[in-house]
């Protein structure tokens, strides 16, 4: 196997591949004909599927420096090293199936790089420099074990597919909702109880799959007309870990995030000073300074000022943005044309957020 080996790797040499293919080999370290005198400079493809590495080469970018597509799939890696950063033409990495228990912030420095694949691994976080990747446009983090996701994600302005199922994610960040090229966003199989009012406002994001999150009981309205899979969603109430503010209307409830203050009815038609306050801080500031970071940041508290970056969500009728209150209305999708694709596989209700109670008065999900 050792002699097969290395006569494959001296015939890529001699004859300067692009290409090499070294999957299934049963190697345990990196191979160091790889890594001798000047390295394989020709080299942009490396397929190492099937073997039972652990690591990677500190050189690894001297020896390989042109590699677009590093395949790493099915070994037994659990650090990505810091080195992997200086291979500034990868395109392609793909380290799933492994054992990965940590992402080395320099993964941030591969700024060529347009997917990235981490799926069934022991990740708990990943590193907010994950959101200097501008040019990533496939992110696979499925089957890991993160609480959460970096906020910076909504940085990488060029992601299109974003899949985290089978994870323990509680909640998503709002701020996922301004990535402007996302299509498809799957959740799947997580601890959801809720999803960004804004989620489904961006006409680029077509398909949305939520499918077993059985605390999650309302969907934005916005994803109406999207491909959504909510199979197993809307199971009897099971939340006992966090406290979370619920609407009810008749026997069904659905959870908000922690960031709405207030519910509001359609007999509440006076806006709390609050929030009529923040309208208009974020009118005046949008319309004519253009940024925000020229408010003084201890003029407001923090929090309200993250939510002058990132509004709590827009109205579904107007879209006003909103901040402190919402007027929610609900829509069981049983009770919708859209309830015989889904054959009560799933007891949800669409949420129309509004920011009024005229709006609420005058929303139409069908409309």
């Amino acid at each position: 196997m050792a002699s097969e080996l290395c006569k494959t790797i001296s015939v890529a040499t001699l004859e300067k591949h692009k290409n090499l293919f070294l999957n299934y080999r049963n190697l345990h370290h990196f191979p160091l004909e790889l890594l001798k005198d000047e390295g394989l400079q020709y080299l942009e493809r490396l397929y190492m599927k099937r073997n039972s590495l652990t690591t990677l080469p500190e050189n690894l970018a001297q020896k390989l420096p042109n590699l677009v597509e590093l395949y790493l799939h099915s070994n037994n890696i659990v650090v990505v090293p810091e080195a992997i950063g200086s291979l500034v033409k990868l395109q392609c990495l793909d380290l799933s199936d492994n054992a990965l228990e940590i992402v080395c912030p320099e993964i941030g420095r591969l700024r060529a790089l347009r997917h990235l694949r981490l799926a069934n691994n022991q990740l708990q976080f990943l590193p907010p420099e994950v959101g200097d990747l501008k040019e990533l446009q496939t992110l696979d983090i499925s089957t890991n074990r993160l609480l959460t996701l970096p906020e910076r994600l909504h940085m990488c302005l060029s992601l299109q597919y974003l899949t985290v199922d089978r994870n323990r994610l509680w909640y998503v960040p709002r701020h996922l909702c301004q990535l402007p090229s996302l299509n498809e966003l799957s959740m799947a199989g997580n601890r959801l109880a809720f999803l960004p009012l804004d989620l489904g406002r961006s006409r680029e994001l077509q398909y949305v799959y939520v499918d077993n999150n059985i605390n999650l009981k309302g969907l934005p309205s916005y994803l109406y007309n999207k491909v959504i899979g909510c199979s197993g969603c809307g199971a009897p109430i099971q939340v006992s870990e966090v406290k979370l503010l619920s609407f009810s209307s008749g026997p069904r409830t659905v959870f908000l995030p922690a960031e709405v203050k207030a519910i509001g009815t359609e007999h509440d038609h006076v806006l709390p000073l609050q929030e009529l306050a923040m309208r208009s801080l974020y009118h005046t500031y949008h319309s004519f300074l253009k940024d925000l970071n020229f408010l003084s940041p201890i003029s407001l508290p923090r929090s309200l000022l993250e939510l002058l970056h990132c509004p709590l969500g827009h109205c579904h009728r107007c879209s006003e943005p909103m901040f402190t209150i919402v007027y929610p209305k609900l829509f069981p999708l049983r009770e919708t044309p859209m309830a015989g694709l889904h054959q009560g596989r799933t007891t949800v209700s669409f949420v129309a957020y509004c920011c009024s109670t005229q709006c609420l008065q005058t929303f139409d999900l069908l409309s």
